[in-house]
């Protein structure tokens, strides 16, 4: 099986260790406080998992997730996720990022200038829109009728298809929102953000609310919000 290597070990980041491992994936989780500060971590997450630093993780990694504070991306190492298939769940906040008017204006996208960031790697933006509660309880068997499905999107058709197997393997259905720059679909402030997975008060209402006819929708509906709000 392959390892998943994890730059970020924050709540998402422990969400996707922990469904990694009982997928039967090896994992190296990493933060940016360093290896000794996973301990317990990596205690809870067994035999199949490892502390590691950045580098580390994209190293051995034969995919790796990207979920760190998005201010941070730049200090992603490049050199070793050559080639590799890179998961990115970030969002971008400017109370805690710093404005940046590339995105401010939307001539860009979060997983775009990760992507520049890592000109040879292929990106893919994923589990941005879900909370880690969430995304930590909604995985289902394939063929599940109650079965959530995520959103993708990514410029590189093989790559997409191996996060719709990892996806798969943790227990989600995948829509395809299409190139990279369709990330916008389901970032902060649109219709496929959260709301599918959280429901009224906090709790799902109805698990076929996350299904991929539900999540396309959604996606659809993205262009008619953004035309409201501009």
């Amino acid at each position: 099986m392959a390892t998943i290597g994890l730059i970020g070990s924050g709540h998402i980041g422990s969400a996707l260790a922990r469904l990694a491992v009982a997928a039967g994936y090896q994992v190296v989780v990493s933060n940016s406080r360093g290896p000794e500060t996973l301990v317990d971590l990596v205690a809870e997450l067994g035999d199949h998992a490892r502390p590691g630093t950045a580098a580390e993780a994209a190293e051995d990694g034969d995919i790796v997730v990207v979920t760190v504070p998005f201010k941070a991306y730049r200090e992603v190492p490049v050199a070793p996720l050559a080639g590799k298939v890179v998961m990115d769940t970030n969002n971008y906040y400017p109370q805690r990022d710093g404005q940046l008017d590339e995105l401010d204006d939307e001539s860009t996208t979060v997983s775009e200038l990760l992507q520049a960031h890592l000109p040879t790697s292929k990106v893919v933006k994923v589990f941005n829109n879900i909370q880690a509660a969430r995304l930590g309880s909604l995985g289902r068997p394939a063929g599940a009728a109650d079965r959530a499905a995520l959103p993708i999107a990514g410029d590189d058709e093989s790559a997409k298809a191996t996060v719709t197997e990892f996806l798969d393997r943790i227990g989600y259905d995948a829509v395809d929102a299409g190139a990279l720059a369709e990330g916008w679909r389901f970032q902060r402030d649109t219709p496929a953000y959260l709301s599918l997975y959280v429901g009224q008060g906090g709790v799902l209402q109805d698990p076929r609310s996350a299904t991929p006819e539900t999540v396309r929708a959604r996606l659809a509906e993205a262009v008619r919000y953004r035309d409201m709000a501009s």
